[in-house]
Parts: C-alpha cells; sequence; structure tokens
C-alpha cells in the first residue's frame, strides 16, 4: 500500500494528522482512552471500537445513549461485513394511530422506536471480540458512577438540548441535576446508567431485551401511553445485511444498504465518475460545484425510494447502476446550479467510532439518538434515554417509507469503509444528519482522487446542500470560493452551525504502508490517538 500523497495545503484550524500501528479515532477523548485500554490490555480493534461507543453513551449524551441504534462495516482481516442494528417501530404504529398529523412526531414516546445500539455490541463482541464482554464496560461504569467532567462542544449541545426537552418524560430528571444541564468542566454523574451498564454486561445485552431494563422501559412507555410494549423490545433483531458499494478512480466506496442514506454517497460518487473533476483544485468552487449537482441528484432519489429493504419499490443495485448514474450525471450542468425536486434529509445528532490494530482489523462503527438527545424521553431510575427514530418515517400514503408496525425507518447515519483491488484502504465516518452522505461524498473526494491525508481532509472547509440552490458553507470556505459558487447560481449562506453540528464530525483511519494514518475532526472535542 502506497503513502498518501504529500500536501502541504494550510486549512484553519490545522490539525497534525496521526501515525500508528493500533488507532482509535472517535469524538471524545475520554472514549479513545476506552478504547485504547483495550488494545493495550490485549484486545483487537472490535474490542477498542465497543468499548469507545459504550464509553460515548456516558461521555456524549447529547448524540447517544443506552437507547440509540447502531450500524457497523468491520474488515476482520479476510473479509468485509456489513451490520444493521436499527431498530423497528412498535406494533401499535399503524398509519390510523397517527392520521390526522402532517408529519410524524420529532419529539416524545411517539417518535421511540426500539433501540439497537445494545444489540449491536453484543453481536459484534461475539464474533469478533477477543477480551470478555464485561471488561468493555469497565471505563464507562467507572465513568457513570464516578463522573466524569463534561467538555466544552457537548456542554454547549447539552444546553441547546435542556431548552428543548426539560419537559419530556424523565429528562429532567436525568440530564437536568439541580434544574440545569452542566458547564464545561463540570463532574457529570449518572449512577442509575451505571447500574444499567452492569445490567447489560452482565447479561451480554439480555436484560436490555428480555430482562429487568425492559420491563422498566415498557412500564414507563404504558405510564405515558405509548405504543412500546415489552414484546416489541423482546422481537428486536440485527441483521447481517453485507454492503453495497460504487468504483470511484480506483478504489470502491462500501455503504450499509437501505434503510440508511449510504446509498446517496455511492451514486454521487458513481455520477462524479462521468465527470472532469479530477482536473480541477479541490477547494475551487468548480470541483465543489459537481459535488453539490451530484448530491442534488442522489438526494432527491433517496427521498423518492429508499425504505427499509422489503418495503423499496426497487431494488437498491437499480441506483446504483453504472448506466443509470452515468445518465443522472449528464443532467449536471458545470456551469450552473440546478433546482432537484426533493431536499436533504433533516438533522440529526450522532457519534461515529473507527478502530483499527496491527493484526489488520479494521472497524467502522455509528450509533445515535438521531435529532441531538433524540426523543427527550429518559426512562427514570435507569439513566436510559431513548433515540427519536420514528421521525424518519412519512406519512404520505402509498410511500415505501411510510409509517407502520414493526418497520425500520428511513435512517441518516452511516459507517464508510473504502477498499482497493480487494484489501481495506480506509475506515471513516462523517456524524452529522444531513451531512453524512455530503461528508462521505467530500472525504472520498479528497482522500482518494486529490491524495489528502485523512486529518487534511477533515481540516478542509465544507459545503453542505440544504434544498433547491441552497447551500451552506462554513467560514473558513475562502470568500472568492464563496463568490465562485454563488455566481454559478447557488445561494450561499454562511452557516451559523459551524463546529457544532452543521459540518458534521469525520473520523478516519487509513492503511499507511504496515500502519495507519489517522484523523480526527477539529469540529468536534475528540482526537484520533493510538500506539
Amino acid at each position: 500500500m502506497t503513502l498518501p500523497l504529500p500536501d502541504d495545503r494550510s486549512y484553519p484550524l490545522r490539525r497534525a494528522p496521526l501515525f500508528a500501528r493500533n488507532v482509535v479515532a472517535t469524538s471524545q477523548p475520554l472514549a479513545v482512552n476506552a478504547g485504547l485500554r483495550m488494545l493495550q490490555a490485549g484486545g483487537n480493534a472490535m474490542d477498542a471500537a465497543l468499548a469507545a461507543a459504550i464509553t460515548l453513551t456516558v461521555v456524549e449524551p447529547t448524540g447517544n445513549g443506552l437507547g440509540s441504534d447502531a450500524f457497523a462495516i468491520v474488515w476482520d482481516g479476510r473479509e468485509l461485513h456489513g451490520l444493521n442494528a436499527s431498530g423497528r417501530s412498535p406494533a401499535g404504529w399503524t398509519p390510523e394511530r397517527f392520521a390526522g398529523l402532517e408529519k410524524m412526531p420529532q419529539r416524545g414516546w411517539e417518535s421511540v422506536t426500539v433501540p439497537g445500539a445494545v444489540s449491536a455490541w453484543s453481536t459484534l463482541s461475539k464474533r469478533f471480540g477477543r477480551l470478555p464482554f464485561a471488561d468493555l464496560f469497565t471505563p464507562a461504569i467507572g465513568y457513570a458512577r464516578n463522573g466524569f467532567p463534561v467538555s466544552r462542544t457537548i456542554a454547549t449541545l447539552w444546553s441547546a438540548g435542556a431548552k428543548v426537552l426539560a419537559e419530556q418524560p424523565g429528562f429532567r430528571e436525568t440530564f437536568m441535576p439541580g434544574g440545569r444541564p452542566p458547564a464545561p468542566g463540570e463532574l457529570f454523574v449518572n449512577t442509575p446508567l451505571a447500574g444499567s451498564l452492569e445490567a447489560i454486561a452482565d447479561s451480554h445485552g439480555e436484560a436490555f431485551y428480555r430482562g429487568a431494563l425492559a420491563e422498566r422501559i415498557a412500564a414507563f412507555a404504558r405510564e405515558h401511553g405509548a405504543a412500546l410494549t415489552a414484546d416489541d423490545l423482546a422481537a428486536h433483531e440485527v441483521d447481517w445485511c453485507g454492503t453495497l458499494s460504487t468504483r470511484f478512480r480506483g478504489v470502491d466506496l462500501h455503504e450499509i444498504p437501505p434503510n440508511g442514506q449510504g446509498i446517496a454517497a455511492l451514486m454521487a460518487l458513481g455520477m462524479l465518475e462521468h465527470t472532469g473533476i479530477d482536473a480541477l483544485d479541490p477547494d475551487s468552487a468548480e470541483c465543489i460545484h459537481l459535488q453539490i449537482e451530484a448530491i442534488k441528484l442522489a438526494l432527491a432519489d433517496v427521498e423518492r425510494y429508499v425504505a427499509e429493504l422489503p418495503s423499496m419499490q426497487l431494488p437498491p443495485s437499480a441506483l446504483i447502476d453504472p448506466a443509470y448514474l452515468k445518465k443522472r450525471a449528464a443532467l449536471i450542468d458545470p456551469a450552473r446550479a440546478s433546482m432537484p425536486g426533493a431536499g436533504a434529509p433533516t438533522a440529526g445528532g450522532t457519534v461515529y467510532v473507527t478502530a483499527a490494530d496491527a493484526n489488520g482489523m479494521m472497524v467502522s462503527f455509528i450509533q445515535s439518538n438521531y435529532a441531538g438527545f433524540g426523543s427527550g424521553v429518559a426512562v427514570p431510575g435507569t439513566g436510559i434515554h431513548l433515540q427519536n427514530r420514528g421521525y424518519g418515517f412519512t406519512l404520505e400514503e402509498g410511500h415505501p417509507n411510510q409509517v407502520g408496525p414493526r418497520k425500520r425507518p428511513f435512517h441518516t447515519i452511516i459507517p464508510g469503509f473504502v477498499m482497493k483491488d480487494g484489501a481495506p484502504l480506509m475506515s471513516f465516518g462523517v456524524m452529522g444528519g444531513p451531512m453524512q452522505a455530503q461528508g462521505h461524498l467530500q472525504m472520498v473526494v479528497r482522500t482518494q482522487l486529490f491524495g489528502q491525508n485523512p486529518q487534511t481532509a477533515s481540516d478542509a472547509p465544507r459545503w453542505r446542500f440544504v434544498s433547491g440552490r441552497r447551500i451552506a458553507i462554513e467560514w473558513g470556505m475562502p470568500e472568492k470560493t464563496a463568490a465562485d459558487l454563488a455566481a454559478l447560481g447557488h445561494e450561499v449562506t454562511r452557516d451559523a452551525l459551524d463546529n457544532h453540528f452543521g459540518f458534521g464530525g469525520a473520523q478516519l483511519i487509513q492503511r499507511c504502508g504496515d500502519a495507519y494514518v489517522a484523523g480526527s475532526d477539529h469540529r468536534k472535542d475528540g482526537l484520533a490517538a493510538g500506539f
């Protein structure tokens, strides 16, 4: 494997890339350390990724928790695996239940589907882990019981979430001790969460779906007239779903099949294969314009066709068929912004972890509440707060993603993986709702087409398609680039969500000879670390 091409570009808030043989990268330093502890104890990349993910439920509750969903792509040293651990809707969620509403509820119990993250941890540990399952919980349990100092970005998001969710069932009791969210650097203790983590660790996840924790979740749901039942929790199962891929300039991007939006990144890359993007400067308006136009077309198709696989009205392979993507690429005008008929998915909150070890295992893992703290519902006495993935359904009659019983909603969270000549090359993700497929596109173009190392690619100013001709750009984007994009017909705004959510948080690990080179996003509190 060749080394990444030299890149001397200097972007705002530039970080140095990490070079190591064992690496963990995620958005919170305490979670990174939890993963490194597993590697140093003789564990592998899977043990490290799971320990980091479990710890993130404690130290970054603004994006995930025990009530999250999860997906993973794993290179085990021989082949690539894809896991869908997203949950399904309650059996009582018929279309009639939501009659009279214009769209699905975004908060509260009527947005909660069965959480899948715990099942992902158990399933992945059993198949790929080296350490005992309970060992993976030790750092998280310690931070929950003894407290941890809340980091800066998370404190900001916590405060914003509390303003919206304080009156949701159980939220104030769980996340606002003393009636307020914690300040940066303040110690936050969540003793009930420590107990829940211990129950999950001791039962290999059974307590959450068929034990005491499941009973407490179901009882709280009944108390509030919600549809979620103990039977819904007990019926949950994960799927080994494999991956879908698209070839782009000699590499293959792999994504989890629908119900997620990863297929949009595949479609956009497949369209760019039929453009002259490789002759352009990576920071030029012309290069960015082609990517924006490709993702617009991809997201329009995703909004129309993508749902869980049994409900889709065409196979995913039809959307990434090279002949079809060549036709779609022909719609891109290199000199003018288009006006597609559909916009991007709505915003959310997510955490992403990637880990790799000296034996060659690489893990791309993502888990999420959806919108920040999710539904805002927190089960008293457990520390468990629940996602709002039900908001991903539509109420449109006959749409493949229409809400229904025991059905998976459309998902924004996507782990990414790049292969080259049948060998693993890069494990990566870009957390952040509508940024995820767009972020995957930007990271692959920068690292694989223009040879930027993972940290440089992450540091570069980003763009985000909003809807129609509207795009948002970061403040670090040069004025000339902004002006040139406007001249191409884009409606350009400088987004006020800089460094919090709007442009996502990237974590990347790429093979580099006999080791790895890694990058972690300055837009989050985390880092890439290794040895």
